[in-house]
């Protein structure tokens, strides 16, 4: 039996200016809503620089965008000014904001003035909950800082830097791909560019509680153990308390010279989370300097030959994939809360779901964090799909980095189950080798969770269908996106034929099966784009899953209609990959009851006793 504990984060992890001994503590900031912060959403300035003439910042130049200034009389000659550009809202997408901008892929800078007034003994971060993709950060006309990749947070220390009264934050933000990025040049979802997610000037004291774990273990009667770490001047030998209140908990411990320090804890009985009881615990950390509160769930989740265990019991998945694109008829980035919850809540009290698979890149923190509160099950997964240059060592680079901070953000969730490494990719010993330092990777910063990747290469042998990808050999739970009847060979009444296959003796769920319509349009089942054919799909394909004896759940593609370039039939898609169970817009397709009735009887076959 693979066992596996939930383990918990408070506090801050920031990208830069990490303390010694805390290399395998990964580079993303945890717990952001613990900690004082000014938020720099709202409008910025902004210039379009599809040449990249702004990359130039010399300042005999006509076009130094980061030194953010002004034309002088008599004086080198600069053709832009800042206060005369027009502004566009932070954190949002350029493509939904500005329709010149819709397919525009390129670089794109922002900037914002604000007014700060930084105290003695303070540190402070500047903290950007995601950009896509590349994006480079000058502060005061001084470069503070790169960061690749589109949707894990990044930080930099600007306690130097930062001036008392005004100053002048400039960021170039760059979306565009390559073969050696991640994702690379094809991808089936809109390439938002900008800065999508909040901006945050993060607060924190000299010394403050840099990372904190806790693990709980049903084992021995159940047992608290953990590590946490503090950053600064007076991280040696200091007295750091955890108190977890409703626990009676209230334990003292003292770091080493490093900031580092490891403990143990016997705690009363302990309510687990689950999706029926989501059970939240308020766990405090604090030093002389320094104290954080958060939200954290307890529970285990393990494999034990077919079965998924959650606290110890077998649970089925009942699923769905989603985007990170909010209900409505524009497609955009850019969650908050109440657009967030509304996917979830759709997820959970009208499809039926425990369990929701966010794909194909780390989501918003407020998804995992509300998931968290609804009782909701999570696939976290970052995008290194299709065909990725497996043989790039900066390219792998990237990819172990991008793992790092979705894992170090989110490991004190709860929710999260499975940390997802790919997406459907080519089987090969490079590929093989780039994931598996992925994977081990995800394994040294959290060995507490599933680790799982969508495959679709399989073997076929008439109606059998093996799944035999050698990364199954690594993974903890298979995964396998299906298409046949929508995209395979076989037509839309052969599926329940199909019959499936395993040499590894783990659990599998299907991660992906789906069929498109657009909402409204009607006619005979095996006519594609109507309702009718995608109904007629999800009834055929949720039958053939009868006979796959190691079938542990499922995530079908997709909750939502979503925005995709590789979209192009002008009457039934038009830039929109319609597979969503509901319109872009909400609306309720016929397939959406068919999977909603399907969980409800598994539903009720298990609350009878049955498997």
């Amino acid at each position: 039996m693979k066992h596996f504990t939930t383990l918990l984060v408070v506090g801050l992890t920031l990208t830069c200016a990490l303390p010694t001994g805390a290399e395998d503590y990964g580079t993303p900031l945890s717990n952001l809503y613990a900690r004082t912060r000014t938020d720099l959403s709202g409008p910025w300035r902004y210039i379009v620089d599809p040449l990249q003439s702004g990359r130039v910042t010399d300042k005999g130049t006509r076009y130094p965008f980061p030194l953010d200034i002004k034309q002088q009389p008599g004086g080198t000659l600069v053709e832009f000014d800042w206060d005369q550009q027009a502004s566009i809202v932070v954190s949002q997408d350029w493509n939904s904001q500005i329709e010149a901008l819709e397919f525009y892929t390129g670089l794109v800078w922002y900037r914002r003035t604000f007014d700060f007034f930084p105290q003695d003994e303070r540190r402070y971060f500047l903290y950007f909950e995601a950009a896509n993709y590349h994006t480079t950060v000058y502060l005061n006309a001084e470069k503070i800082g790169e960061h690749e990749g589109g949707f894990t947070p990044f930080a930099f220390e600007i306690t130097d830097r930062v001036h008392k009264g005004r100053n002048s934050l400039v960021v170039g933000v760059d979306n565009t791909h390559t073969s050696e990025t991640i994702p690379e040049l094809a991808y089936d979802w809109w390439n938002y560019g900008g800065i999508t997610r909040p901006v945050h000037i993060v607060d924190v004291p000299e010394t403050y509680i840099h990372d904190l774990w806790i693990a709980y273990s049903a084992e021995n009667g159940g047992v608290l153990t953990g590590s946490l770490l503090l950053d600064g001047t007076q991280q040696a030998n200091t007295e750091v308390r955890i108190e977890i209140p409703e626990l009676n908990i209230a334990e003292t411990v003292h770091t080493a010279d490093d900031g580092v320090t490891t403990f143990e804890i016997s705690p009363p009985p302990i309510e687990l989370w689950s999706p029926e009881h989501p059970r939240l615990y308020t766990v405090t950390v604090s030093s002389a300097l320094d104290s954080v509160s958060d939200q954290v769930g307890f529970r285990t989740v393990a494999t034990h030959g077919h079965d998924i265990l959650l606290n110890g019991e077998p649970i089925f998945l009942h699923g769905i994939s989603i985007h990170e694109e909010p209900i409505g008829p524009v497609g955009r980035r850019g969650l908050d809360w109440k657009t967030a919850e509304q996917l979830l809540r759709l997820a959970r009290d009208e499809l039926g779901c425990n369990f929701v698979r966010l794909a194909h890149y780390p989501h918003s923190e407020k998804m995992t964090r509300l998931a968290d509160r609804l009782g909701l099950l999570v696939w976290s997964e970052v995008p290194v799909y299709w065909a990725i240059a497996y043989t790039n060592e900066h390219t792998r680079d990237v990819a172990v980095n991008m793992v790092t901070e979705n894992v170090m953000r989110d490991r004190n969730r709860a929710s999260v189950i499975v940390w997802s490494v790919a997406n459907e990719t080519p089987i090969h010993d490079e590929r093989g080798a780039f994931l598996g330092a992925m994977i081990d990777r995800v394994r040294t910063l959290d060995p507490t969770r599933l680790v799982s990747a969508a495959l679709d290469r399989t073997t076929k042998e008439g109606d059998t269908i093996i799944i035999d990808d050698p990364l199954g050999e690594r993974l903890d739970l298979l995964a396998v996106n299906e298409y046949e009847g929508w995209y395979g060979s076989r037509s839309i009444d052969d599926i329940t034929n199909l019959r499936w296959e395993t040499p590894y003796e783990k659990p599998m769920i299907f991660s992906e099966f789906g069929a498109g319509a657009l909402f409204g349009f009607h006619g005979p089942k095996h006519e594609r784009w109507t309702e009718e054919y995608q109904q007629h799909f999800y009834h055929q394909t949720l039958k053939m899953t009868e006979s796959i004896p190691f079938l542990r759940g499922a995530s079908p593609w997709i909750l939502k209609d979503f925005r995709s370039p590789r979209r192009f039939h002008g009457l039934y898609q038009n830039f929109w990959n319609r597979k969503g169970l509901v319109s872009e817009t909400g609306e309720k397709k016929l397939a959406f009851f068919v999977l909603r009735d399907w969980y409800a009887t598994i539903k009720a076959a298990h609350s009878a006793g049955g498997s």
